[in-house]
């Protein structure tokens, strides 16, 4: 490395007292704009979600039809889209150049990356609230919104693939100026992932949202059939994205919060390489019912693409949570198989967030995902409620949930301010995690009903013919409904925290380490050994991870009932004589 990028380095640097990183000033404050802009789409969401809620349920039914959809398309764009790329692009460049103490190349590519992101969710908004956008998140042709909205979203399109390629400046500088040692870290090797993912989905949002950008403009035509093709190689993957991130936040806060071990890195890593070559594919389960697809298609991608991405899953669903148990034994909870859990520190809403994040993510996403993911399950599912039902424990209970837990270590450690209102705080990962899981029980369930997904009016007032449910769907519109209101109040916990906090917070510095200062997260004011190898971890690995195994077994128990059940309403449907 030559004298003149150390002195330069040396000015855009700063050491931070806690992990011992390097910080490049540059990324730390695009991480923070980043995160910022991040939970201000956040809260357009929760706002949009609570309409939503207050709508779909039955008995309130609050919205007028154009605001419901209104409203519709305004959640899912800023939850599904703009508040988890944002949050994303702030992960890249703490994973990239903060991790491995390096330098981040042509910081104002990163700046120009965040204004296009910025314009572009701004235009998509402004069309959306402005009524010149009522076309859902997929805005399927022959729906049709103003140009302007389909240009927002190839700004911020083009704003976030400036970033991935930032990232892999940084990785090839780091590398190149010798800031670390040996392979990249395994959070940083995640965030690579979570970077490949999102090159290849925005290259499928160029293939299609520039052609429907021409098409709003009346210079082209354009087939349905190739929109939702690629489309969902944008809409689904754009998720997928999420699930790398979310995983690498995991690995990130098990470390930081009780010393985590990684089990086996090579095991780890090929995880995150069966995501890059086989979870796009999986995007397919979309298309299922689509009758412009040939079976082949549609099994080969449903079938033995997705069971190797949803493989990989259930590696990080095992190694995390072990690595969590053997990081505990071997700070001495050793007594029995669940000491580790039981004296766990729960009131880090770090590591509650995380755990929580891990078991919705795991037990009520993974299960209902690869469930109506099987061909003939997803021909009685694919219109109804069940659809959101399962998408808002993985997106919203898992990411964002993840999201927020990494959020109360980043407010220390790159905001450099201690967490407002910390009891509050404690709580905020708990109310957030039950209200998204009532209300997704209560989503699942009235889709097992038939109650359909997207509609303003579940009772067709008005039509030729009535439209009757059974009445336990009354009572599970109502669970459905109080989990919603749940769910929205710990969204707005977060965002009341993460503002007070960033804006308006104390300081944060060595000193409230020394006086253990309120606000300041368990694993920040004493951060454990981060252990690799030594007596310790041999010994941990040879007494093994017995609580976990018994977790994995009761999650297989549950997957293989809860399939059945679903082979048992098939066959209600399908009747054989």
């Amino acid at each position: 490395m030559t004298s003149t990028v150390i002195t330069s380095m040396a000015q855009r640097m700063r050491s931070c007292p806690i992990t011992g990183l390097k910080v490049d000033i540059n990324a730390e404050r695009l991480i923070k704009v980043n995160a910022v802009v991040a939970v201000v789409c956040f809260l357009l969401g929760a706002v949009a979600a609570l309409g939503l809620v207050l709508t779909r349920w039955q008995a309130v039914h609050y919205l007028s039809v154009q605001m419901y959809y209104r409203f519709l398309t305004l959640h899912g764009l800023n939850m599904l889209i703009f508040f988890i790329i944002f949050f994303e692009m702030a992960v890249l460049y703490f994973a990239g150049p903060v991790l491995l103490n390096a330098r981040l190349p042509a910081p104002k590519w990163g700046w120009f990356a965040f204004l296009l992101m910025v314009v572009g969710a701004v235009l998509v908004n402004v069309m959306v609230f402005s009524g010149q956008a009522d076309v859902l998140f997929t805005s399927y042709p022959p729906l049709r919104a103003a140009s302007w909205y389909y240009l927002g979203i190839i700004l911020f399109a083009v704003g976030a693939l400036i970033v991935t390629f930032l990232f892999l400046a940084a990785l090839h500088y780091a590398k190149k100026e010798g800031t670390y040692k040996g392979s990249i870290p395994l959070v940083t090797f995640g965030a690579l992932t979570a970077n490949i993912i999102a090159i290849i989905t925005l290259v499928h949002g160029a293939l299609i949202y520039i052609p429907a950008y021409l098409w709003s403009l009346d210079l082209i035509s354009l087939d349905p059939q190739v929109y939702r093709l690629i489309f969902w190689g944008l809409g689904h993957s754009s998720q997928q994205i999420n699930v790398a991130a979310m995983v690498s936040i995991w690995y990130l806060l098990a470390g930081m919060t009780v010393g985590g071990v990684v089990l086996n890195e090579k095991i780890s890593r090929t995880a995150f390489v069966l995501y890059i070559l086989f979870i796009s594919m999986a995007s397919a389960h979309h298309l299922l019912v689509d009758p412009g697809m040939g079976p082949a298609w549609k099994v080969w991608n449903t079938s033995y693409a997705m069971y190797l991405a949803v493989l990989a899953s259930l590696i990080h669903g095992f190694t995390v949570p072990a690595g969590i148990e053997m990081g505990q034994r071997i700070r001495g909870f050793t007594q029995g198989k669940f000491e580790w859990l039981r004296k766990a520190p729960w009131s880090d809403p770090g590591f509650s967030g995380m755990i929580i994040s891990i078991i919705i993510f795991g037990f009520m996403g993974g299960i209902t995902g690869v469930t109506i993911g099987t061909e003939q399950i997803n021909i009685m599912a694919h219109n109804t409620l069940r659809i959101p039902g399962h998408f808002h424990v993985t997106v919203v209970g898992g990411t964002a949930l993840a999201f927020m837990a990494v959020t109360y270590y980043l407010i220390p450690l790159i905001f450099k301010k201690r967490v407002a209102f910390w009891g509050m705080a404690r709580w905020q990962p708990w109310v957030f995690g039950v209200g998204i899981s009532i209300m997704a029980i209560g989503m699942s369930f009235m889709g097992g009903f038939g109650v359909p997904r997207r509609h303003w009016d579940i009772t067709a007032t008005g039509a030729p013919f009535p439209l009757e449910f059974h009445p336990a769907v009354d009572l599970l519109q109502a669970v459905f409904g109080l989990g919603g209101i749940i769910a929205v109040a710990g969204a707005l916990m977060f965002i009341v925290i993460a503002v007070v906090s960033v804006f308006f917070g104390k300081p944060f510095s060595e000193e409230s380490v020394t006086t253990k200062a309120s606000g300041v997260p368990q694993g920040i004011l004493a951060l454990p050994a981060q252990a690799h190898s030594g007596g310790a971890v041999t010994r941990a690995h040879r007494d093994g991870t017995p609580g976990t195994v018994i977790l994995t077994f009761i999650f297989f128990v549950c997957f293989v009932v809860y399939y059945f059940i679903n082979w048992k309403l098939l066959t209600f449907l399908w009747r054989i004589g």
